[in-house]
């Protein structure tokens, strides 16, 4: 699972994300994560984690800006954030994905 969590402002936004995915082997997936309206997704920090079950969230990256980022320690660089303003959305790209 993947959750994003955002900080920026005193009241938070509603997180609406799909509830599942499904992409080849090898391929890429975009995952996205859509903030509640009146708040714009551009003032906030976006914080992916990676949880499989059993084990603790691990960080993936911050995202706030192309100059304003952040990867993980050993997080490989097929992890990458972005936003998208016209759906309001934080999104985590994964390329060469992998079982």
């Amino acid at each position: 699972a993947l959750v994003s969590v955002f900080a920026g402002s005193l009241s938070q936004p509603v997180l609406t994300q799909p509830p599942s995915l499904s992409a080849s082997l090898g391929a890429s997936a975009r995952l996205t994560c859509t903030l509640s309206s009146g708040f714009p997704v551009g003032d906030f920090l976006i914080w992916w984690f990676q949880q499989n079950p059993g084990s603790p969230p691990r960080y993936l990256l911050r995202f706030k800006s192309d100059s304003d980022k952040h990867q993980g320690s050993r997080v490989p660089n097929h992890f990458s954030g972005s936003k998208d303003a016209s759906t309001n959305a934080g999104i985590l790209h994964i390329s060469g994905l992998q079982a």
